[in-house]
Order: C-alpha cells, then structure tokens, then sequence
C-alpha cells in the first residue's frame, strides 16, 4: 500500500491505516491488477485462426480424354492468389469429349465414377460452395471449327450434367491455345517454386534471384511453348502479361494446332496413304516390323487437319491397311515432311510454318506427351541428344513380338506409336525449335512435382483464385467481446469507487484535524 499513499497528503496518512480504507485499498488495487492483466492476456494470447481450406475442381477435356483435378488452398489467400495443391486426380473412361460429336447425350455417364470419388474427397458441406470448371482444348477447337453446333450441342450436354450435381457449376468453355500455354507455363513454375517459397519462418515470400523455366506441352491436337523474353528489346504478337502474387509476367506462348501427337500421326497415315501406289495396303516404316492394323480412312484423313491430305476417292468406312517396316531412317525422313519450312525462307526466328518466335532460352520442362514418349524409350533424368538418337534408332528397329518385352506398360494403340512420337518430337524439338546438343540438357522431361501432375489445369486454377475473393482472418481472443468488455467496465468502476471513497476518507481526516485545531486555540488556560 507504500504506492497508493504516495497519492494522497501526508495528512492523510494516518487515516488510511485504518480498517475502511485498508480494504478501499485492496480492492482499488486488485481492480488495478486485474484490468492490466486482462488487457494484456486479450492482446498477447489472441490466436489467428484460419478460416479454413476452400475447394476447386478442374476438368481437363482433352482431344483424347478428360482428366478431373481437385485441388485446395486456405481460404485466406496470398498476395490475392491461393497458394493452390492438388489432393486428387482422376482419369474418366473413355474418349475426349470431342469424340461425341454425334451422341453428345452419352459422354455424362462416364463422369459418374470419378465425380463420386470427388464428392468423398471433399467435405459435403463444401460442396455448393465447391466450383467446377471445364476446359476444353485443342480437340474441341478443331470440332469447333468442324462444325459448331456439334461443339456446342457437347458443351450443353456437360452443362446439364453438372447442373444436377451439388457443386457450383461456373460453366464449359473452350480455352484458347495461348491459354493453354501460358497457363502449363504457370503450372510448372508454381510446381518448382519460383513463384513462393517458405523461408525460415515458414512464410511465403517471393523468392530472391530465382529464374523461371520455359514450358513445352505435347497435346493430342496442339503442342504448346512458353516461356520468359530475355531481351526486353523484343516484341512478338504472342505475349500475354501475367500477374501472380503481386508479380508481373511477359511470357511468350504459341500453341500450334494440329502439331499434338495424336493429329500428327493421323497427318502422317495420310501423307503415307497419299505416296502410295496401293489404297488398301500401306507400309508404315514408323510402325514396329510385323505389325499390321487396319484403320478405316475417317480415322486418319476425317480430321480436319489431315483435310488437304484427303485422297479425291474418299470413302470413310473404308479400311487401309497399314503394315509396319520398322525402318527408322525413313521415318524420320517422312516425319520431316509434316513440318513446312519453306514458309519462313530461312528465317531465323521462325521455326516452321511461318510462325515468327525468339529464339528458346534457358531451361525448359517439357511434360504430357513429351513425358511419355521418353518414358516408354526409357530414358529419364538428364541424358544427352546422342543418347536420345540412339535409344530412338534402337527402338524403332524392333519387331512388334520385341516390343512387348521392352515396354513397361503394354497397349497396343500407344505401343506402335512410340517410334513415331520419338522422331516427331525429335524434329519439334531439335529443327523447329533449334535446341541442339548443348542445349538440350536443359530440357526436363517430367511428368510431375511433388504429387501434382504439369498440366495447364492447375495454372488455370491459380489464375482462377485472383477472381475468388479472400476470407478475413478469424481471431479468437481468450475472452469473447461482450465478457471483456463487461469485465473492464466492472473493474474499472469498482477503481473509481474505491478512488472516490479514499479520497472521501482522506478530506474528513483533514476536516476532523483542522477542527481539532480550532478548539485547542480556543481551550481557556
């Protein structure tokens, strides 16, 4: 009590040694106590909690399948981008969706089974507040092109499908090429963490001095480059500006239509078909030896890329039969042929086509159908051109009874197909893209990072999260509002009494006195 007598005149010293005032006085300093140990737990003890995960799902509707992703990020998000993962994928059965173009209605039964694996990933009371995107790619681009109103009949048929289901729908829609490409180039850029990572104290920040990597995708319609100008003096109509937490991007992306493999192959019968004397019977020297299949003219000249090969005599329905010679110099000689050179009259930056591009500098990742063409030749982590050539040279001199033994993984449509995509991307990569044997070490071919797959779809759900509004943060304190707030009023009032009663006590002990004083002068001696 030394402290709180310290506040009062000396006069009253005496006063506040009695019984009243001692216990004015604990109490006055027990409310001090309390409202200083209170305000200081509430500040100090308060915990930030999160507001939780939020949920997105990606449908990669690609020329050959549909691929769903799910992914998940904090609901509170980063620089206004979600720091996104993906926790599932899952291949739908059958074809790409393009291949509906006369029965739309049939292709909703084949999402069942992976949409219900979905709805168990996802918490159900995220489900409506759950969107779902579908992306189409090149393979729709070209239905679209076909014909319109059979791509828009299959998107309505999607549409409908996912209207039933209990997630926010938020529509189909046929993605651009260079959107295809600018957003795998995002992909494998977030994947490797040159756009975050966690330092020290496990916080996201950008980070210092780190380059990105140039993106190579290999479709079944298109294939896709992208990567960074490094001569900012360089201008090119194929540049898209990108921004992604709190960062701007110049990336240049060129997808080139019917250049995936599926559409070059199909390109390749038909310039085969085209050369030869016989219509029915047809050597293939990309084709394993002693492998013969039979494929109805539709199949490889009904595309509209292949329409300029269609022969004059074009019957649909009718079977070509295509015998494999395994001759690998003369398929890469008709390989080269799909490439048209001419066009750029030996320009530099114009690989093929006619298509201006800087030159590609830098490392690249290249994935999808560049991954597992080299996987099949097993061929993985870093290795030379020359060891690339040789390993092709080697593979398309087997036999088809050879090959069966060599492949991790047997199917038929993909296994006599191997030799075909090894020269075609081949060609792509060493006199289209001029990467040469210095620089192809630079090139990784991977699949995917972590546990998620190099695809454009997750580059597209990123760019998505700078649409998706962020969540404040919850703050739960250790006492809820209406009770601190309640609990200072009471202590500090309880303060003011003791405060006001002290100094009540401490103004009569000085009248008591003064009067003491008035009598003493006037006692009679």
């Amino acid at each position: 009590f030394t402290l709180l007598k310290c506040f009062f005149p000396f006069c009253c010293c005496r006063m506040l040694t009695r019984t009243p005032s001692v216990v004015a006085q604990m109490f006055l300093s027990l409310s001090i106590v309390l409202v200083i140990a209170i305000a200081v737990i509430q500040i100090n003890q308060q915990q930030i909690l999160s507001p939780g995960l939020k949920y997105g799902i990606v449908l990669d509707a690609g020329s050959s399948r549909t691929t769903v992703y799910v992914y998940e990020w904090p609901a509170e998000k980063e620089n206004d981008t979600g720091v996104v993962t993906q926790t599932f994928k899952c291949n739908v059965k059958g074809p790409g969706i393009s291949s509906y173009e006369s029965s739309p209605g049939a292709l909703a039964k084949p999402f069942d089974d992976c949409l219900n694996k979905v709805k168990e990933r996802i918490p159900a009371h995220l489900h409506k507040n759950t969107s779902v995107y579908l992306g189409a790619t090149a393979g729709m681009r070209l239905l679209r092109l076909q014909n319109e109103s059979a791509a828009n009949e299959v998107l309505a048929s999607i549409q409908n499908y996912f209207r039933a289901q209990p997630f926010e729908f938020r529509g189909a829609q046929i993605i651009t090429g260079p959107e295809e490409g600018v957003y795998g180039w995002i992909t494998a850029n977030y994947l490797m963490g040159n756009f975050l990572e966690r330092n020290l104290w496990r916080t996201w920040v950008h980070p210092s001095r780190r380059e990105t990597v140039g993106a190579l995708d290999l479709g079944g319609a298109s294939t896709q480059i992208s990567f960074i100008l490094r001569d900012s003096q360089e201008h090119f109509n194929s540049t898209l500006q990108v921004k992604l937490y709190g960062y701007n991007y110049s990336v240049y992306t060129h997808s080139y239509q019917c250049y995936g493999r599926d559409e070059a192959e199909k390109r390749l019968l038909a310039l085969l078909l085209q050369k030869s004397n016989a219509s029915s019977s047809v050597d293939n020297p990309c084709y394993p030896q002693n492998y013969n299949t039979s494929l109805t003219m539709k199949y490889f000249s009904g595309s509209l890329c292949t329409q300029s090969l269609r022969p004059a005599n074009y019957y649909p329905n009718q079977l070509v039969n295509f015998q494999g010679t395994g001759d690998p110099a003369l398929c890469q000689e008709m390989v080269s042929l799909l490439f048209n050179s001419t066009a750029c009259r030996d320009r530099e930056d114009c690989p093929f086509n006619g298509i201006h591009q800087p030159k590609a500098k830098g490392n690249f990742v290249a994935f999808s159908g560049f991954y597992y063409t080299i996987n099949a030749l097993n061929l993985s982590g870093h290795f030379s051109l020359d060891d690339f050539n040789s390993t092709m040279w080697s593979f398309c001199s087997q036999s088809w009874a050879q090959l069966q033994f060599m492949l991790p993984k047997f199917e038929e449509i993909y296994a006599r197909s191997y030799c075909f995509s090894a020269n075609f991307i081949y060609h792509l990569l060493v006199h289209a893209y001029n990467f040469n044997a210095e620089t192809w070490p630079q090139i990784h071919f991977q699949k995917q990072i972590g546990n998620s797959s190099i695809a454009w779809s997750l580059g597209y759900m990123l760019s998505l999260t700078n649409m998706i509004p962020a969540e404040g943060k919850l703050i739960q304190l250790p006492l809820k509002p209406p009770l601190f707030a309640g609990l200072l009023v009471f202590l500090t009032a309880t303060a003011l009494l003791c405060l006001l009663f002290l100094v009540y006590l401490c103004f009569v002990s000085h009248n008591q006195k003064n009067i003491t004083r008035v009598e003493h002068v006037f006692v009679p001696e």
